[in-house]
C-alpha cells in the first residue's frame, strides 16, 4: 500500500507525526511487515527521536545550529535567504526516507520513540511524506 501524509509545520525544530503514521499502518491491514517513509524535501528530514523528554528535542536541535549555522561566508546557495543552505546540509545530515518493522499491525517503535519530521527551514511549511507499507 502507498499513502501520503502532510505534516504542516510552524517554523524549525522537530514536528512528532507518530501517531498519524500509526494510523496509516492501522488502517493498511498490514500485520507484518515494514513501514518505509520518504519525506519528498531538500529541506527538512526525518528521525526516530525520544518522544518522552522535550529536552531532548531541543538538545538535538540546539546542537544542530550550532554545528551547521546560518550565515556562514562559504555559502553561496542563499536566493531563499540565510537558512536556505544550511537546511540542505541540516537534511543532508540526517534522514530523508525511515524504515520501521511492522508487527502485529503496529510500528515496533521503543517505548520512548517518535516519528519526527525535522524542519530545518525557519518559516514554517506544509511537507509531504511517502508512506508504503508492505508485508
Amino acid at each position: 500500500m502507498i499513502g501520503h501524509l502532510e505534516v504542516v509545520t510552524r517554523g524549525s525544530g522537530l514536528h512528532e507525526f507518530t501517531r498519524e503514521l500509526q494510523e496509516l499502518v492501522r488502517s493498511s491491514g498490514v500485520q507484518e511487515g515494514l513501514c518505509t517513509v520518504m519525506i519528498q524535501h531538500t529541506s527538512a528530514s526525518l528521525t526516530i527521536q525520544e518522544n518522552a523528554d522535550p529536552s531532548a528535542r531541543h538538545d538535538l536541535e540546539r546542537w544542530m545550529e550550532r554545528h551547521v549555522p546560518e550565515g556562514d561566508p562559504h555559502f553561496t546557495h542563499t536566493l531563499e535567504g540565510p537558512d536556505d543552505m544550511p537546511s540542505h546540509i541540516r537534511a543532508a545530515l540526517t534522514a530523508t526516507t525511515l524504515s520501521i518493522p511492522v508487527d502485529d499491525g503496529r510500528l515496533a517503535l521503543g517505548t520512548w520513540q517518535g516519528v519526527y519530521l525535522w524542519e530545518h527551514r525557519r518559516r514554517g511549511a506544509r511537507r509531504r511524506c511517502v508512506v508504503h507499507i508492505g508485508s
